[in-house]
């Protein structure tokens, strides 16, 4: 049983018993490879989600008549990764054991890897979809296979070739996208192919991952590698809110908001319109 956090995601304040979506942050950034803050991200979230309103005018829905409860950060081992995995791992099991979703808010993209491995222990057939700028699919950053740069080549290693869906990837190393075209689906700079996928995944299990530097850096300057080109906040709106709508989705995370790259608080804004569109787009 998990109890609540004193400091909720607004409106996410239901009785674990009684939530069928679970959200839990992850404050973790220890392998960050440009600009380190994302520990600080999850907290952020939850104090600047009171600037925005529980009802959403996109969807006509509102936080406060869905079932989600937050029930915190976990408590997270800083100095080993190998822990700091274990531990989120255990979070998501947890969740999942007792027959609700998880919803992950980071923290830096390695910590996917954690949830995920929880997440394929529970459903062996389940595929990725993953929204970010970077490819992520290095064997290993300057030696190291444990760092957000690899992070989706480690989840491939549970799912193996054809199940990994990327959209809006625009920055990598030659390498990342030889070995990609071989092993993952890869859209490049946009989410257009987002439809026909949803299509081909229908009623497959799905973890959904959104590393927010998929948006445009003019849109979300708080993030520790900020890479120009991206999306708008109203694509990414949209399409998430498609994949939580479509997809049937066991788990999901949000992840490398940076808040203090973004002295405005813009970004963090951002980051909890996009969390309050999926929580409702997931009905849960």
């Amino acid at each position: 049983m998990l109890n609540k956090n004193i400091e909720t995601f607004m409106a996410c304040d239901k009785e674990y018993d009684e939530a069928t979506t679970v959200l839990f942050g992850t404050p973790f950034d220890s392998t960050t490879s440009y600009r380190p803050g994302t520990r600080f991200g999850p907290s952020t979230i939850r104090a600047q989600s009171y600037g925005i309103e529980t009802y959403s005018p996109y969807q006509d829905l509102d936080l406060e008549d869905i079932a989600v409860m937050d029930s915190g950060d976990i408590e997270l081992c800083i100095g080993d990764t190998q822990k700091v995995l274990k531990q989120i791992e255990d979070r998501t099991a947890q969740i999942l054991a007792d027959g609700k979703r998880p919803f992950m808010i980071g923290g830096e993209h390695l910590v996917t890897l954690g949830a995920f491995r929880a997440i394929h222990e529970q459903y062996p057939e389940v595929h990725i979809v993953h929204f970010d700028a970077h490819a992520d699919l290095r064997e290993d950053y300057l030696g190291v296979k444990l760092s957000h740069a690899c992070v989706l080549r480690r989840c491939w290693e549970f799912t193996g070739d054809n199940r990994i869906f990327q959209f809006g990837i625009r920055s990598g190393d030659k390498e990342e996208f030889l070995w990609g075209k071989e092993h993952v689906s890869t859209n490049r700079f946009n989410l257009d192919t987002l439809e026909e996928t949803l299509e081909r995944l229908k009623d497959k299990p799905i973890y959904f991952t959104v590393d927010l530097d998929i948006l445009d850096p003019s849109i979300f300057p708080g993030t520790g590698t900020p890479e120009p080109g991206g999306v708008s906040f109203e694509e990414l709106r949209k399409a998430v809110t498609l994949v939580c709508q479509q997809a049937n989705i066991v788990g999901c995370d949000v992840n490398e908001l940076s808040p203090h790259y973004d002295q405005s608080g813009v970004s963090a804004i951002v980051a909890c319109k996009i969390i309050r569109e999926m929580l409702l787009a997931l009905r849960a």
